[in-house]
């Protein structure tokens, strides 16, 4: 039967292997190490606090080793994990914490703050601290493990559609929706990305992003462990130490996002980087700028791109190194026993080469939202296709490009207008650090588009240039009617624009033309 506790199918596979790298405590774990810590947590879970299977366990905290403990642990158990982002503020984190139900929360000693301030407005029976408790009453991780061994322990059952997390989506737009990963989908990913991507028993990936987001979690973590490679964890994000750590331990597949990608770009030690032992990197989380892949590209590296959303499983395309560079741009064709659909408003399959809404059916796909039923039947349709919300086409190959999200897209004088067409087009233009095109409201056309563009730092530009660039590859209708400086784009922890709040800017400062 599939369950999620694929760390355990590892360690009884490869017990010996080495799984786990630590960059902050300069520990090198084995899949039997890794395996027992996590036997540990289970057990203290579930044996000495008494937390049911199907109960929700929070965790709050930065990337460490406990954070894999406790995610482990849960494949063991059946409890369900919610992770909680480190960026929340405590009033954020208590409507998770409400609407989850949760029996318990593993935290970090580093957010003492906002766990005092949930104290007063949230009722959770068991609180557990990985460092100094807040109260003298917590749970201490460390010193609750020794004392309660696991020698023995037996994992509870869990089926295939039993819900291993609860990953509540980033609320850019309303309240945030817990999405249900099953077991099903964690193991699915994991197996589906290692066969379709490629890896390999001597990959060793760092890992760098949140491990509280679906990318961390899913992409490299999962499907590294599933082929038996290596995970090398980094406490956050530290351009320098990312690349002397990618020379040092021969790293071979790398996972970032577009912000990220870019940091990596403008670190001091990336030009004099051993990257000999590079295979490729991947860029995922959100639309990537042709500039980047060809700047990495001009070191010899190959560069690929990925799709995903954390409702669908974060891996859902895959393409070849040769492919690549020869579909620089796409996302890739989608992974083995996927199945995709374009789709117009009524529901009808758009032709090869037209925009439509990309919908995906398959095993890696998640049950829904939690006590959500509406959010569910509107997201999932009777034949079992998600409905992503973003827009692609495809090309008479079957590979697929992203055009934008659906309400991204902005109708002016009835045309359809997709801004991620736009934004690539004037990141080419090299006085542009970053850019977001957003659709405003306007008395005659519906909608006008406006550019949002940060500068290159010493860089200067007129909107009227900016324009005049993008015309020489863009149809007049797509050229956005106006350029807005501003100083930096606002964006999710995953590197996702904020468009929202530059609309809202916009009419609060301009008002509706």
């Amino acid at each position: 039967m599939i369950h999620g506790d694929v760390l355990g199918e590892r360690a009884r596979l490869t017990p010996e292997k080495i799984g786990l790298v630590s960059i902050a405590t300069t520990e090198r774990l084995t899949y039997r190490q890794m395996d027992d810590r996590a036997k540990g947590c289970a057990s203290l879970l579930r044996d000495r606090l008494g937390i049911a299977k199907g109960e929700r366990v929070g965790l709050l905290s930065h990337n460490r080793v406990e954070f894999l403990d406790v995610f482990f642990s849960c494949a063991k158990t059946g409890h369900i994990l919610v992770p909680l982002g480190t960026r929340l503020t405590p009033h954020e984190i208590a409507f998770i914490v409400k609407d989850a139900g949760l029996s318990a929360l593993v935290y970090d000693g580093a957010f003492a703050d906002t766990v005092s301030a949930l104290r007063s407005v949230v009722d959770i029976p068991h609180w557990i601290c990985l460092d100094s408790p807040v109260v003298e009453s917590h749970v201490r991780y460390h010193a609750a493990i020794a004392e309660s061994p696991a020698p023995g322990f037996s994992r509870t059952p869990c089926a295939p559609e039993d819900v291993y997390a609860l990953l509540y989506t980033s609320g850019t737009t309303g309240k945030p929706k817990g999405v249900m990963v099953p077991h099903r989908m964690v193991a699915w990913n994991a197996y589906n990305t290692a066969v379709s991507w490629q890896l390999r028993e001597d990959d060793v990936s760092p890992v760098f992003t949140p491990l509280y987001h679906a990318g961390g979690l899913g992409a490299f973590l999962m499907p590294i462990i599933a082929i038996g490679g290596t995970v090398v964890l980094h406490a956050g994000f530290d351009p320098d130490e990312i690349w002397r750590t990618v020379e040092a331990e021969r790293c071979t597949v790398v996972l970032g996002v577009p912000t990220i990608w870019k940091l990596l770009l403008e670190a001091p030690c990336f030009s004099a980087a051993n990257l000999e032992s590079v295979r490729w990197l991947i860029s995922g989380g959100a639309p990537l700028p042709l500039y980047l892949i060809e700047a990495y590209q001009e070191r010899g590296i190959v560069f690929k791109q990925g799709y995903g959303l954390t409702e669908v499983g974060v891996n859902c395309f895959a393409m070849t190194v040769e492919e690549s560079a020869r579909k620089k741009g796409s996302i890739g064709k989608p992974l083995m026993f996927t199945e995709a659909r374009l789709v117009d408003e009524t529901g009808r399959e758009v032709p090869v080469g037209e925009v439509g809404e990309l919908l995906l059916r398959g095993e890696h796909v998640s049950k829904g939202y939690w006590r959500n039923p509406e959010a569910t039947a509107a997201a999932l349709d009777s034949e079992g296709f998600f409905h992503t919300g973003d827009l692609a086409r495809r090309d008479d190959e079957g590979f697929f490009t992203i055009a934008g999200r659906r309400k991204d897209m902005l109708i002016s004088g009835g045309v359809n207008i997709y801004p991620a067409e736009i934004e690539g087009e004037l990141l080419l233009h090299p006085a542009v650090q970053d850019a977001a095109v957003v659709g405003v409201p306007h008395q005659v056309w519906g909608e006008m588009g406006v550019a949002f563009v940060v500068k290159r730092p010493g860089q200067e530009v007129a909107g009227e240039a900016l324009l005049a660039f993008a015309a020489e590859k863009l149809a007049k209708y797509k050229l956005p009617k106006e350029v807005a400086f501003v100083e930096a784009l606002p964006r999710t922890a995953y590197g996702k624009v904020v468009k929202g709040e530059l609309r809202d800017r916009w009419i609060r400062e301009r008002g509706t033309p």
